[in-house]
């Protein structure tokens, strides 16, 4: 590969259409605030290189984003870029990760407002990330060992699996498809209204009214903290240990608990069938 090393780059489109190259300990900043600096590459590895202009990596093809920082200047600094990887390095611009195919992230520090948009065949790793929105309308994603912190996250995705994970979020997988929770924390308000396919295995739930409107939902040895007014008009099997403090209105299914405080059947606007087993008492 061609080796570009030691420079400094502020001018619009600065390498662009480049090929089979290794860009390294380079900085892309500077008076003229170009933008684009390393759109419509082929085949490129950016190591230990710094990052302070807009729209730095578009329609990128096979790339490796190693050991970097991107700073809070490179907004949208991934869009409709396929196979990269992207390891050891810093983010902190909004809207990163945008309409991209087949991302690999590893060991990362990201702070961007809506990441992951639109994306596909997306797998994090070891990485640390607050993100208002994060993942909307994406598909095939896997998480492993993320710390998240954000609000509105995976909003219509399709094909999910979190394993390991620390969620700390709020309306999380609203009309999402397809998605597997486990061995997870999941915090926030409001879990998974109206989505379909949904199961959590081996993760403690927190927060009020999780888990409403929902279609083929599981839970297999979970737990809940401060969650209220749960399942409400949910198809559901679950098996929670502990104690839950309501269930309302459950559509259909089996719910098993060791204790609940409240059991809430009222002002129902269809037919609830969903059955509430303490221990091997039917109490409905």
């Amino acid at each position: 590969m061609e080796l570009i090393e030691n420079k400094n780059y502020d001018e619009e489109r600065a390498l662009y259409n480049i090929k089979d190259t290794e860009v390294k300990n380079c900085i892309f900043a500077g008076p003229q605030d170009g933008e684009s600096v390393l759109k419509e590459t082929r085949n490129i590895v950016v190591d230990k290189c710094k990052f302070s202009l807009r729209y730095p990596m578009w329609h990128v093809q096979k790339y490796e984003l190693l050991n970097s920082e991107l700073d809070d200047k490179t907004r949208a600094s991934l869009w409709y870029s396929n196979d990269g990887k992207i390891k050891e390095t810093t983010i902190t611009g909004v809207k990163s990760l945008r309409e991209c195919n087949n991302t690999l992230i590893e060991n990362c520090k990201i702070d961007s407002v809506e990441f992951g948009w639109k994306t596909n065949n997306t797998e994090m790793k070891n990485t640390e990330i607050v993100s208002e929105y994060i993942f909307l309308d994406s598909k095939n994603i896997k998480l492993d060992k993320v710390n998240f912190k954000g609000k509105y996250s995976f909003q219509y995705t399709e094909n999910v699996e979190i394993t390991n994970s620390i969620l700390d979020t709020k309306d999380a997988f609203w009309h999402s498809k397809n998605v597997i929770v486990k061995d997870s924390v999941v915090k926030g308000e409001y879990l998974a209204w109206f989505s379909e396919g949904l199961t959590l295995i081996n993760c403690k739930i927190i927060g009020t009214q999780p888990l409403c409107y929902c279609k083929n939902l599981k839970l297999i040895n979970c737990e809940t903290e401060d969650c209220d007014l749960a399942f409400e008009y949910s198809e559901v099997q679950a098996d929670i240990k502990g104690n839950i403090i309501s269930i309302k209105n459950p559509k259909s299914g089996v719910i098993k608990v060791d204790s609940i405080n409240e059991i809430i059947n009222e002002d129902s606007i269809m037919e609830v069938n969903g059955k509430i087993l303490i221990r091997e008492k039917v109490i409905k």
